[in-house]
C-alpha cells in the first residue's frame, strides 16, 4: 500500500499526515471499552469492532474520493457496570472526557476540520454525545459523535434473526467477531453463554444504573447461538456503508 492510499494515522509520518490537513479529510477516532463479553468472547470485542468498522468506513470514503484517516482505537471507556464479572478496565467520567477531548483537540490543532468520534460501547453513548457537543463549541469546528449500531438500526434489524439490534456478546457481536477475529471467539462456550435470567430494561425515556450482575447471570444479553461469520460480515459491511455515506455528506460538516 502506498502512502497515498494509507488510511491509518499511526502508519503515516507527521509530514504525510499534515499533507492531508488541507484536503477536508474526515478523521475518525474509534472509541471503545475493554470489558467482559461473557464466557465465549474476548474482552477486546468493542475495541476490535469499533476499530474494524472505522477502518472499513475510511476505506469506503477514500475509494469514493473522500480523504479519510483513522486513529488508533481509544480502548478503554465507561464500563463500571461490567466490573463484577472481572476482566474489565473502566475510567471515571471526567478522565474519559479528558482522554477523548485531548485526542480530538490534538487532531484539530493540526488543521483537520472534520472529526468523527466513532463509538463502539453502550456505556459510552451519552458521554460521546456530550463530548461532540462540547468539542464542537470549544474548537469552532464540527465534531460528530456516532454509535455505529444506533446509526444502523434498520440495516442491522434486517440481518439479525433473534434480536433487533446489538445487545451484548449477542448474536450481532458474536457474528462480527467470528468474521473479524475468529481467534477471539470460544465456540465451545457459546452454548453456556445464553443467560438463564435477564432483567427487562427500563422503559423508553428512563435511565438508571444497574450492574450487569443484576441483569444477566452470564454477562451476556441476547442469544449468541444464532451467530455466524457470514452474518457478521454482512453486519460489518452494512455498518461501514452507512457510516461512509453519512460522513461523506457535506451538510453534516457545515
Amino acid at each position: 500500500m502506498t502512502t497515498g492510499t494509507e488510511i491509518a494515522w499511526a502508519r503515516l509520518t507527521a509530514a504525510e499526515i499534515q499533507a492531508r490537513a488541507g484536503t477536508d479529510a474526515v478523521v475518525i477516532i474509534p472509541v471503545a471499552s475493554l470489558e467482559q463479553h461473557g464466557p465465549h468472547l474476548a474482552t477486546g470485542v468493542d475495541m476490535w469492532l469499533a476499530g474494524g468498522i472505522a477502518e472499513r468506513t475510511a476505506r469506503r470514503l477514500h475509494a469514493a474520493g473522500n480523504p479519510a484517516l483513522v486513529l488508533p482505537c481509544l480502548w478503554t471507556g465507561l464500563a463500571e457496570h461490567h466490573m463484577p464479572f472481572g476482566g474489565t478496565v473502566t475510567l471515571e467520567r471526567d478522565v474519559f472526557a479528558g482522554l477523548v477531548g485531548g485526542v480530538a483537540r490534538s487532531v484539530a490543532r493540526h488543521g483537520f476540520r472534520r472529526i468523527a468520534l466513532l463509538n463502539g460501547h453502550g456505556g459510552n453513548i451519552e458521554a460521546i454525545a456530550a463530548a461532540a457537543i462540547e468539542l464542537t463549541t470549544a474548537l469552532g469546528t464540527p465534531v460528530v459523535g456516532v454509535t455505529y449500531w444506533l446509526a444502523n438500526a434498520d440495516t442491522f434489524g434486517a440481518i439479525l434473526e433473534r434480536q433487533a439490534n446489538v445487545q451484548h456478546a449477542c448474536e450481532a457481536e458474536t457474528s462480527m467477531m467470528m468474521a473479524l477475529h475468529p481467534d477471539c471467539v470460544r465456540a465451545d462456550a457459546i452454548a453456556r453463554a445464553l443467560p438463564r435470567r435477564a432483567v427487562p430494561p427500563a422503559p423508553p425515556g428512563f435511565r438508571r444504573h444497574r450492574s450487569f450482575a443484576e441483569v444477566t447471570d452470564t454477562g451476556v444479553i441476547g442469544d449468541p447461538g444464532a451467530a455466524s461469520a457470514a452474518k457478521g460480515e454482512r453486519l460489518l459491511e452494512a455498518a461501514a456503508a452507512r457510516l461512509a455515506e453519512e460522513l461523506a455528506r457535506p451538510e453534516l460538516w457545515r
